[in-house]
């Protein structure tokens, strides 16, 4: 989300006193003035050195403009009069700005001598209403600019208060809520302009939720990252996004699910479902932590996969090594079939669920979901890290409605917030 550029704000607001009416036509004497035009009358002492200032201005003679603008503002005494004086001291102060920033684009802008022109121009009562909110706007952006976020909330939500119609205003006032602190109050508004727009058939831009998903991570405010990482990568569902968000949520050092190596596995296997592994680092620890774990089936499929991709070089000496080991202890274990057959005798659920994810690792989907739900009915297994195996499996099969179901059982942290993730893949449109 882009910060306010200075120097676009002056020169859109720079012209906004261009079209005041300081013509003596306009104020004619012989005309019979009723209340309304009483109040807009300018007294000779106001009239004479705003036109000059006007006529100063037009020719880019700033030093008189200063001096006749000093003199309205020293004569008046009406709102009118003295919202004449600030408009012209605005537009003055705006055109220096912008005529100092043409000349050397690299010099810093000072925006503060705006300040006092637009705070009188807010205040007065004269100010035509339809500017108003212009004005409350342009002065939140100056203090936005400045750092003084809250100040700057303030006036942003005056310019909507005032009826300030500008596409950047809603993400304004967002961000000047974020960078006061109030992060819970920053993204439930951003979720609900993501709601606005998506109801009128438009997509947010991905940088809203990369926005919200940084911001809430650093408040370390946990629940909201991963509410905001699944909206993320619901709504941009490309495989780069998928590694960032399984990564975030339980790979990396301060991940925002504490995982043991076991519990990190499932990660990986939604990376591999997401094709989301990146590289041999991600294709070798995937690897050497399922062989360690008695699944070599899995280690030489994830192998053989990160070869034939090209993520794995053909001269890695540690791809090697791991796919020499995993091909010994497929040959040391035999088949399956074996461990099946016992299995379904066994007096507890745990011979069932560990050949289940034997089979899982094989891409044997229909044997391991008979399996796991073998292992959930004799009991005496972890049902939560059962029922997350089961609802894997039954998501690589196409089984959606089945794996939800298995997802929806497991209950207890972190497990659950591992199929939470699997669970948001379901959704997801297709990368």
């Amino acid at each position: 989300m882009k910060t306010i550029s200075k120097l676009a704000l002056v020169a859109a607001f720079a012209t906004g006193t261009s079209g005041l009416a300081l013509s003596a036509p306009a104020f004619a004497k012989d005309k019979k003035a009723d209340a309304a035009d009483a109040a807009v009358k300018l007294s000779p002492e106001v009239q004479k050195p705003g036109l000059a200032a006007q006529t100063a201005l037009a020719a880019k003679d700033y030093p008189t403009a200063q001096t006749a603008i000093d003199q309205v503002d020293a004569a008046a005494k009406t709102d009118y009069e003295k919202y004449i004086g600030a408009a012209l001291r605005y537009q003055l102060e705006s055109e220096k700005l912008v005529a100092a920033q043409t000349a050397n684009p690299n010099a810093p802008i000072n925006e503060t001598t705006l300040a006092t022109p637009l705070d009188a121009l807010i205040a007065n009562p004269a100010t035509p209403a339809a500017d108003r909110g212009r004005y409350a706007y342009r002065r939140g952006a100056l203090a936005f600019n400045g750092k003084q976020y809250p100040i700057a909330l303030q006036y942003f939500s005056k310019a909507k208060e005032l009826g300030y119609n500008d596409p950047n205003l809603p993400l304004q006032i967002i961000k000047a809520k974020m960078d006061s602190g109030d992060v819970a109050g920053a993204t439930a508004d951003l979720d609900a302009s993501i709601t606005q727009m998506s109801a009128s058939g438009q997509k947010a831009p991905e940088e809203y939720y990369r926005y919200a998903v940084a911001k809430s991570y650093a408040a370390k405010r946990k629940p909201e990252t991963m509410a905001w990482l699944k909206k993320w990568i619901t709504a941009y569902p490309t495989a780069k996004n998928w590694r960032d968000v399984l990564i975030l949520s339980g790979i990396q050092k301060d991940a925002l699910i504490t995982l043991d190596e076991p519990q990190k596995v499932d990660i990986f296997r939604l990376m591999r479902a997401t094709n989301s592994l990146a590289d041999q680092t991600d294709y070798l620890q995937y690897a050497d932590s399922v062989n360690r774990r008695g699944l070599p089936s899995e280690a030489q499929a994830v192998l053989k996969e990160g070869m034939a991709s090209g993520k794995i070089p053909a001269s890695n000496t540690m791809a090697k090594g791991l796919m020499a080991d995993a091909t010994k202890n497929i040959a040391a274990d035999g088949p399956l079939s074996g461990l099946e057959k016992r299995a379904a005798t066994a007096p507890n659920g745990k011979l069932a669920a560990g050949t289940a994810d034997a089979y899982l690792g094989q891409n044997n989907y229909a044997k391991s979901i008979e399996l796991y739900r073998l292992a959930l009915t004799k009991g005496g297994v972890d049902a939560d890290e059962v029922n997350l195996h089961l609802g894997i499996a039954l998501a690589r099969s196409g089984d959606k409605a089945g794996a939800a179901t298995a997802f929806a059982a497991v209950k207890g942290a972190p497990k659950s917030d591992i199929a939470g993730l699997w669970n948001t893949w379901l959704g997801a449109p297709a990368a």
